[in-house]
């Protein structure tokens, strides 16, 4: 397994890392799931306390209790669960100071290694978002922070205002608007990029084709088929060839796939396997669709 820093930190995470948003509700089976993971290499692992009301993070908390300091947690905070089931935005500083310890809670830690803010706008009190963040940093509860976003105007001002390490965000062959400024923003200042969606619904892999951010079903389908014919001639998966273009764009740092079966599991591990794809490969893929550009928060 290849490690990249991310970012400016002493963070070294899996080129492949671990969405556990799709994990199950049995702890006992995730556990299984995460072990076998981390004993082939991956060790960061994404959960958020929105996913399943807080259960996440408890599973994966209860799966790497004995293994913590091996291990990079990285959770997400924003998304506040209130008293009838629903959840609202909330990114003030007294909600994050106040967040942050049912995360360390439920994930049974003293540190979180990695904190994002699950989304923002520029309504968001930004200052006050950061200083908490910070605040927790120096409190030691905390040992970077990053945001979770695919917004260029929120990501523009984190960039200029805070010293976070990296963003998450979506990105794949058929979601390719944070090439037009996001990436290139974030790799001038050494922040890294944590792709979420690489396999785009797994509308790339084996989904049957349908509309998908303005492109047609047919469009779709057109990029799904070039990618397997990109594969076959490849000799690999198209998980790999989807994984794989990703990665190689620049300053990101890792794939987060979403992974709730120990198939799935196998699959991204095989993306190690295919260490480049050809610059051909490449351009022929890109060339598929035109690539579209945010229309909102610009």
């Amino acid at each position: 397994m290849k490690y990249n820093q991310l970012g400016k930190s002493d963070l070294q995470a899996s080129e492949i890392s671990y969405g556990c948003m799709s994990l199950q509700d049995d702890h006992a089976a995730n556990a299984r799931l995460l072990h076998q993971a981390f004993d082939q290499g991956i060790n960061y692992f994404d959960t958020a306390d929105l996913y399943q009301k807080g259960e996440n993070e408890v599973s994966v908390g209860k799966a790497f209790k004995g293994r913590r300091s091996n291990v990079l947690l990285a959770t997400k905070v924003g998304n506040q669960l209130l008293p009838d089931g629903s959840t609202a935005w909330n990114a003030s500083k007294a909600y994050i100071l106040q967040a942050v310890e049912q995360s360390l809670r439920r994930l049974q830690t003293d540190y979180i290694d990695l904190y994002q803010l699950h989304g923002g706008t520029l309504d968001d009190p930004l200052d006050d978002t950061i200083a908490a963040f910070e605040q927790l940093q120096q409190e030691g509860k905390i040992r970077y922070y990053g945001i979770s976003s695919i917004r260029p105007n929120v990501i523009r001002e984190y960039v200029k205002r805070s010293a976070m390490v990296s963003v998450m965000t979506q990105y794949s062959l058929l979601d390719r608007r944070p090439e037009e400024e996001t990436l290139k923003l974030l790799h001038e200042h050494s922040i890294s990029v944590l792709v979420r969606g690489s396999y785009a619904q797994g509308l790339l892999l084996d989904k049957p084709a349908k509309d998908y951010l303005g492109y047609s079903a047919k469009e779709v389908g057109a990029m799904a088929t070039a990618v397997r014919a990109t594969a076959s001639e490849l000799n690999v998966s198209a998980a790999q060839v989807a994984a794989r273009f990703v990665l190689e764009a620049p300053g990101v740092a890792s794939a987060v796939v979403g992974i709730r079966t120990a198939e799935q599991l196998a699959e991204a591990l095989r993306i190690e396997a295919f260490a480049s794809l050809p610059s051909e490969a490449r351009q022929r893929l890109e060339q598929v669709l035109e690539s579209k550009q945010y229309e909102q928060h610009r």
